[in-house]
C-alpha cells in the first residue's frame, strides 16, 4: 500500500517533470517567435522590392502580404502560447505546494503522535505500586525494587535515556540508570515545581541534557497517594534521537529540506544534524506566519523556494509545544 508521503513525493515529482517539460515548450515557442520575426522582417523586404519592381512585382506583393499576415499570426499564437504555458507553470507550482503542505502537517502529526504517547507513559508509570511504596516507604528494600521495575520499563520500551523518582524535598531517589543522580536534589527546576505545583504533567521542551549527554524532553508527573495527595514526582527523559526515525523516513526530493522548530522558531530537528538548537528560522515569511499567529498551515514562496508548513494540533490529550514542521522545495 502507497502512503500518503509517497503519493506526495510522487506527484511532486510528476509536477516537476511536467515543468521541465513546460521550459522546453517554452523554447520552441520562442523559436516560433523568432521564426515569426525573420518572416515579417523578410514580408517587409520583400514588400519593398515588389514596390521597386513595379508593375511585374505586383504578383509578388501579395505574396510578400501574405507571408506577413502569417509572421503575425504566429507570433499572436505565440505569445497566447507563452501565456498559457506560465500559467501551468503557476498551476504546477501551486499543487506541489498543496503537496509539501501535506507532508509538513503528516510530519509534524506523526511527531505529535510519538510524543501523546511519552505523555502517557509517565502518567501511567506514575500509579504503580513500586513507585508509590517507595515514596511512602523510602525504605532500601522498596527503592531496589522500584529500580528493579524502571529497569525493566528502561528495557522493553527502549526510547528512554533515564527515568527517576524524585520526593517532595526534590531529592532524587530512584533512577533506572545513572546511579550518580541518586540524592541530586532538583527542587529549583521547573519541570519539578510546576509538576507539584499544578498536580498535572508537565513536559519540558526539547533541550540538551549535560546529565544524559543528549538532547532530551522531560516528561513528568505527580505520584499520588490513595488520598490523592501529591508524595513525589516520576519524571522520564525521553531519547530525542528516536524522532530522526520519523524525519529520516520522510520522502522528500534530495535537494529539499525538512526542518522541525520549536515556538521560537530554532531548528529542533532536521536530516542536518548540525542544525539542531543552532540556526534559527525567524527570516523566513512561513515561520513568521506561524509564530504571528496568523497562519497554522499554508505555504510561501521566497526565494524561488515553496515553504510549505504546517503547525502542531497536539494529539489527544497532549496538547503540543507550538512546535511545527517546514519543509522547502526548490522550484
Amino acid at each position: 500500500m502507497v502512503s500518503t508521503q509517497e503519493k506526495n513525493l510522487n506527484v511532486s515529482v510528476l509536477m516537476n517533470e511536467l515543468k521541465q517539460e513546460n521550459s522546453k515548450m517554452e523554447g520552441v515557442m520562442q523559436n516560433i517567435k523568432d521564426i515569426s520575426m525573420k518572416s515579417n522582417i523578410l514580408a517587409l523586404n520583400s514588400g519593398i522590392e515588389a514596390a521597386r519592381a513595379g508593375e511585374a512585382g505586383r504578383a509578388f506583393s501579395v505574396v510578400a502580404k501574405e507571408i506577413k499576415k502569417f509572421a503575425q499570426d504566429c507570433l499572436d499564437s505565440s505569445k497566447a502560447s507563452e501565456s498559457i504555458i506560465k500559467s501551468i507553470q503557476t498551476k504546477a507550482n501551486n499543487i506541489i505546494a498543496l503537496r509539501t503542505v501535506d507532508i509538513a502537517f503528516d510530519t509534524i502529526d506523526k511527531i505529535d503522535r510519538n510524543l501523546f504517547e511519552r505523555n502517557c507513559d509517565v502518567q501511567a508509570w506514575a500509579t504503580f505500586d513500586a513507585i508509590k511504596e517507595c515514596l511512602i516507604q523510602p525504605t532500601p528494600a522498596s527503592k531496589k525494587t522500584a529500580e528493579a521495575f524502571m529497569k525493566n520499563i528502561y528495557k522493553i520500551y527502549e526510547v528512554y535515556f533515564d527515568l527517576f523518582v524524585v520526593d517532595l524535598s526534590g531529592e532524587i531517589l530512584v533512577a533506572a540508570q545513572n546511579q550518580s543522580q541518586v540524592g541530586r536534589n532538583m527542587s529549583d527546576r521547573e519541570w519539578f515545581q510546576e509538576t507539584v505545583k499544578t498536580n498535572d504533567v508537565y513536559v519540558t521542551d526539547m533541550y540538551y541534557s549535560s546529565v544524559v549527554e543528549g538532547h532530551t524532553m522531560g516528561y513528568s508527573s505527580p505520584v499520588r497517594n490513595d488520598a490523592g495527595e501529591v508524595i513525589g514526582v516520576f519524571t522520564t527523559r525521553f531519547n530525542w534521537e528516536y524522532i530522526y526515525d520519523i524525519i529520516d523516513r520522510v520522502q522528500t526530493d534530495e535537494k529539499s529540506k525538512l526542518y522541525a522548530i520549536n515556538s521560537e522558531g530554532y531548528v529542533i530537528a532536521s536530516k542536518d544534524r548540525t542544525e539542531i538548537l543552532k540556526t534559527k528560522l525567524t527570516h523566513l515569511k512561513a515561520v513568521q506566519n506561524i509564530l504571528s499567529g496568523r497562519e497554522t498551515r499554508g505555504y510561501t514562496i521566497e526565494d524561488n523556494q515553496i515553504f510549505a508548513y504546517s503547525l502542531t494540533e497536539g494529539y489527544n490529550a497532549y496538547k503540543g509545544k507550538g512546535w511545527s514542521v517546514i519543509v522547502a522545495e526548490t522550484i
